[in-house]
């Protein structure tokens, strides 16, 4: 089948469409390289059209006969959206709908990554979908509207939609070295250097990791097999580990104790995220499970493999 992968030069777009070409699909990828890279796609057999979601010339050509588009292009990071909350709109909301429209006039089958950040300052744990939704950010709040549109065009227009809210995906490339990295690359890059680790806040806040090959294995089972809901779905694990018990588990993998650099808590971040996975475990009984000890082993593995600058401890 053929499969449009929009931001497919990103981290999870990047995972996704070896997983599909390993398939034996046709992929064709959209991206503009603002926060995706070049070097993701380099050797693979696909067909790149360079644009943006918001421009209808380039997601034309680019969803020209797919039959399923698994839209992941998003502007992503909550200290980004703050910074810049409009741009953060205009990418993941506005985007989104373009992306839907777009499939409306083809029929194609679309899967949408919204985010666990919709859940914001909601105090229950775990987070079950029926669970009110209150964004502490213009991030989760630009997703929420994302995700509203995939259910709106689902009920409108009979479109085959699939809303999915990820929960803190981690795994092999997702890189450090810029100003809104994710946690566990920037753990894992200062702890490969030998520099303090920057633990923003106490360490107590936990998060639902959750690594990128169980996200690709979703993704792509749903874009094979069409599958829909007509309510959000969560992406998880249903683990809650904290950054202090991330920090004890890297200690280990890379050979030395770990020091830490105390920096303030961030604007808009959540103090606790664990997943539900009822409605999950229901639409793919057959998701693979990777523990977090497994799925960060891996992932340190990965970054010393590929690193250049090692340190000479």
């Amino acid at each position: 089948m053929k499969v449009l992968v929009t931001g497919g030069a990103g981290f999870i777009g990047s995972n996704l469409v070896r997983r599909l070409l390993d398939h034996g699909d046709e992929v064709v990828v959209l991206d503009e390289f603002s926060t995706g890279f070049r070097a993701n796609l380099d050797g693979l057999d696909l067909h790149l059209v360079e644009g943006s979601i918001l421009d209808d010339g380039a997601l034309g050509l680019a969803v020209k006969g797919a039959d399923s588009i698994v839209h992941l292009a998003a502007l992503g990071s909550i200290p980004r959206s703050i910074a810049n909350p409009v741009a953060a709109h205009e990418v993941n909301a506005t985007g989104t709908l373009r992306v839907l429209e777009a499939a409306r006039k083809t029929g194609a089958h679309v899967t949408v990554a919204s985010s666990s950040s919709v859940y914001g300052s909601v105090p229950d744990l775990p987070r079950v979908e029926t669970l009110a939704t209150r964004p502490m950010s213009p991030y989760g709040a630009s997703k929420l509207a994302a995700e509203g549109y995939t259910l709106a065009y689902g009920k409108s227009y009979d479109l085959e939609t699939l809303p999915l809210r990820l929960f803190n995906v981690y795994g092999q490339r997702q890189v450090a070295g810029h100003a809104y990295a994710a946690v566990i690359p920037v753990f894992i890059d200062a702890a490969l250097r030998g520099i303090p680790l920057p633990l923003q806040g106490d360490g107590r806040q936990s998060r639902d990791f959750t690594f990128v090959d169980t996200v690709t294995w979703v993704l792509a089972h749903a874009a094979h097999y069409r599958i829909t809901s007509d309510v959000p779905v969560n992406v998880a694990m249903g683990a809650n580990i904290s950054l202090l018990e991330l920090i004890a588990e890297l200690e280990p993998l890379v050979g030395h104790s770990l020091e830490i650099e105390e920096r303030p808590e961030r604007v808009g971040d959540v103090q606790a995220s664990c997943a539900e996975l009822q409605r999950f475990r229901r639409l793919f009984p057959s998701a693979p499970t990777v523990t977090f000890t497994e799925g960060i082993a891996a992932t340190v593995e990965w970054t010393q493999s590929t690193w250049i600058d090692h340190p000479s401890w």
